[in-house]
């Protein structure tokens, strides 16, 4: 492979802004039917030297190479012109076109009189579809679509160029079992038709599965590339953090409390149906299924956000009405949302304004808000969660996702919840944040809160929750203790099949 010529090579790239130096000289490359994985933290210069690729951003320093021909890249359509195509994690698709339409935004074909050529359009589109196995067709409207179906558009974009090199930002982050399947199969026909992967991911399952080398970056600078069956997860970790990681199971070093949380034969429709579970104070519950198995619907209907269709819901033993947010909060409840950019952030705010948010009615004085008890505010929640941020004045859309997720749940925990509910807590960060987030978790549950993690992934749930509740189509099939669970046992339960071996739930 190293007698090949590169299909893409970065030399020497240097990106500055002020005060910050994103990357420093640093130079990647991915060979003809390669998979290379990059990897590191979040802010560690992985988007920054995607879009110097792209053409977002222009080097201060180095060049590109494609296929050993020096380029400059000056936007995202001259990048894919030349064979570079990015399928990026935040969708840029236009709800109101149609899937074709979006496909082939900006290069629809042409007919005489510059008239869309709607016959190929769609059929091209189609034979795209049929090599994604998608269940929608080239006339669906994408703001019909669910967020993993937007995601396969999103994907079905680089196929419409024989491309020298793609490169998947998180792709899969939206994605079920099956689909991610799909993609990786995906991948391997690309891979076969001799293009350069570029597999930028924060899941060490995936990396180890479908790449053949995984390069890391730190701080703005390359730390190393390994061969991916050489190497291991601590490995990589280490490259990546400086450390290694405390990835054991949880135990419990505190002593329960009081039950804050009771639901008693909680239905919505046919989202969920007799769903019963308690939480007490200083606990840390899972709730851990496929998708669609009700986990995140069950949350929103604590917070508020649907009425339930019979059942009761208990807070501190009082039976509770809850028909709005703002119920919720005043009742003791806050909602950590699975999306946190769409649902948790304002991305255009800064963060003491986002940190804020909810209690701003609070925080006035006469028609004013008082910006120093703002301030207050957020100097508090960014010390004890160590959030990194040069201050109060910084954009959140500029903060690494870790951090993002900071500001989010420091925003909650700002209201003084006796309930704290956080739903996929680690979506699309990096290992070392992930670790701080459980951490996190761990010292809030200490600290007497009673709190509700939902996640799809095994790893997190076990190392978190002192007890695990497992869903399968919107029923809670088995609760288990971090003493009698495994994944063994967790696996068969999310996915409908007995086990004697922990307490059934009716």
């Amino acid at each position: 492979m190293t007698e090949k010529t590169p299909a893409l090579r970065l030399e020497g790239i240097v990106k500055t802004f002020p005060g910050v130096r994103a990357l420093d000289g640093v130079s990647f490359a991915v060979m003809p039917g390669e998979v290379h994985a990059l990897m590191g933290e979040n802010g560690a210069g992985k988007s920054t030297l995607m879009k110097v690729l792209g053409g977002i951003y222009q080097p201060d320093e180095g060049q590109i190479l494609i296929e050993e021909t020096p380029t400059k890249m000056t936007t995202p359509l001259e990048a894919k012109a030349k064979g570079v195509v990015f399928i990026h994690q935040e969708l840029s698709l236009a709800d109101e076109l149609s899937v074709a339409e979006n496909v082939y935004l900006g290069e629809l074909p042409r007919r005489s009189f510059g008239r869309v050529d709607w016959n190929r359009l769609y059929a091209d589109t189609a034979a795209i579809l049929d090599r994604l196995k998608v269940g929608f067709t080239p006339k669906t409207l994408v703001g019909d679509l669910s967020i993993a179906n937007k995601q396969m558009v999103e994907i079905a974009r680089a196929l419409t160029v024989e491309a020298k090199a793609v490169i998947f930002d998180e792709p899969t982050a939206s994605l079920t079992d099956a689909e991610k399947d799909v993609l990786f199969e995906v991948i391997a026909d690309l891979k076969a038709r001799g293009a350069g992967i570029i597999y930028i991911s924060h899941r060490m399952e995936e990396i180890f599965r479908i790449t053949d080398r995984v390069s890391v970056l730190r701080d703005g600078q390359h730390t190393g590339t390994a061969t991916t069956a050489d190497t291991d997860e601590e490995a990589v970790t280490q490259m990546m953090i400086g450390r290694k990681l405390d990835l054991s199971r949880n135990a419990v070093h505190h002593e329960l409390g009081d039950v804050a949380l009771e639901v008693r034969k909680l239905s919505c429709g046919d989202l969920y149906t007799d769903v019963s579970f308690q939480v007490r104070r200083g606990e840390v519950a899972g709730f851990y299924g496929l998708v669609g198995a009700g986990r995140t619907e069950i949350a929103e209907t604590l917070f508020g956000l649907r009425d339930p269709s019979s059942g009761e819901i208990l807070l501190d033993g009082q039976k509770a009405r809850i028909h709005s947010p703002n119920e919720a909060i005043a009742r003791g409840i806050s909602l950590v949302p699975e999306d946190r950019k769409g649902q948790g952030l304002v991305l255009g705010m800064n963060c003491r304004d986002n940190m804020t948010l909810p209690q701003v009615d609070d925080l006035k004085a006469g028609p004013f808000v008082a910006e120093g008890a703002e301030v207050s505010i957020f100097d508090q929640y960014r010390d004890r969660l160590d959030i990194r941020t040069p201050g109060w004045k910084q954009l959140v859309g500029n903060l690494s996702g870790g951090n993002q997720q900071k500001i989010v749940i420091g925003k909650w925990l700002s209201m003084h919840p006796s309930v704290l509910i956080v739903d996929e807590p680690t979506r699309g960060i990096d290992v070392g944040s992930k670790a701080e987030i459980h951490n996190l978790i761990r010292d809030l549950a200490a600290q007497g809160y009673a709190v509700i993690v939902i996640s799809s992934e095994m790893p997190e749930v076990l190392h978190v929750a002192d007890r695990i509740y497992a869903m399968f189509q919107g029923r809670i099939t088995q609760e288990f203790t971090s003493d009698d669970v495994t994944e063994d046992n967790l696996v068969r339960a999310i996915s409908g099949l007995a086990d004697n071996g922990a307490s059934q739930v009716a």
